[in-house]
């Protein structure tokens, strides 16, 4: 397949024009969204979605959440993440395949009836995962755009894919909330250096490949500014797969943390790596396509184990 994102590549980063569009479906009468939402998307690629789900859903949630992190050994060993250096838990991937509830959060239409009107097509999960920034403790997630290395370490041809991150703790401008850079989505960063093998076993607690340079970063900064949206429990965050967003270290007592999906067009299926060796394991980027049937009503915890 031909390559329309060269990257690890040359000796010099280099900034490329997005050869596509960010939202694929204008407002018609019974979207999801509204066409300021839409418009908002298309933008800046990214939108804040608050008062998603109620106070109830989320008390469910966090329960979820609060047993998951307090007993992960009946998790699969390969997918909890442990911080740099230490051994609190930095995120747990694959977790719609661990936790039936988390697996219905991801089908729910508020997530994933969204996210198939934005891509226009049908979709599935790439990756979903909890993310845990402990307390005093929770290092920095650095700029980098996803899609670089959806693209190089996965094989994801094209940018029709979106991220959906779900609030389960309040996200306050002190303890290292997410940051975007509105507009980036609409240019591509080719990053330099090969890609080491096995790389997401270091990727995944510090990525140091597919990482920016600084006068890049400072260059789409200073065009762009930075945003960093805050929000309570039930907010919902939906950004472009190529919006350049990080996050700093967390010095406060206040954890934050939030369920993450990655939905994937079906059209965009993963082929063969642009720039590794060999694909991530399917817990990271699934290679098979099971596209989701979106589902209505509240969100319940009977059950919800797996």
């Amino acid at each position: 397949m031909y390559d329309l994102y060269p990257t690890r590549t040359t000796g010099e980063p280099h900034l490329l024009a997005r050869t596509e569009p960010v939202a694929r479906r204008a407002w018609e009468p019974g979207a999801p969204l509204t066409a300021t939402q839409i418009e908002q998307f298309d933008r800046d690629g990214f939108l804040v979605m608050e008062n998603v789900f109620s106070e109830d859903e989320m008390a469910v949630l966090q329960a979820e959440t609060g047993h998951l992190l307090s007993d992960p050994t009946g998790l699969k060993d390969e997918t909890v993440v442990a911080e740099p250096e230490r051994q609190e838990v930095r995120s747990i991937f694959e977790i719609h395949g661990q936790s039936k509830l988390m697996a219905r959060l991801a089908a729910d239409e508020r997530l994933a009836g969204v996210a198939s009107y934005l891509l226009d097509d049908q979709v599935y999960l790439h990756q979903s995962r909890l993310n845990y920034k402990p307390g005093f403790q929770g290092k920095e997630f650095y700029w980098h755009s996803d899609f670089e290395t959806w693209h190089a370490e996965d094989g994801m041809p094209t940018m029709r894919a979106l991220s959906m991150s779900v609030l389960l703790a309040e996200n306050t401008p002190d303890n290292g909330p997410l940051m975007l850079i509105p507009g980036s989505q609409h240019v591509y960063v080719s990053c330099v250096g090969e890609t080491p093998e096995d790389h997401y076993k270091l990727s995944l607690r510090k990525q140091e490949y597919g990482v920016p340079p600084e006068d890049i970063l400072t260059e789409l900064a200073y065009k762009h500014g930075i945003y960093a949206p805050t929000g309570k429990p039930g907010t919902v965050l939906l950004f472009d797969c190529n919006t350049m967003h990080g996050s700093n270290g967390n010095i406060t007592p206040f954890p934050r943390s939030n369920a993450f999906f990655v939905f994937n067009a079906v059209s965009n299926k993963l082929v063969e790596p642009f720039a590794a060796a060999k694909p991530r394991p399917d817990f990271i980027a699934a290679r098979e396509v099971e596209p989701i049937v979106p589902v209505k009503g509240k969100l319940h915890g009977e059950g919800v184990h797996a």
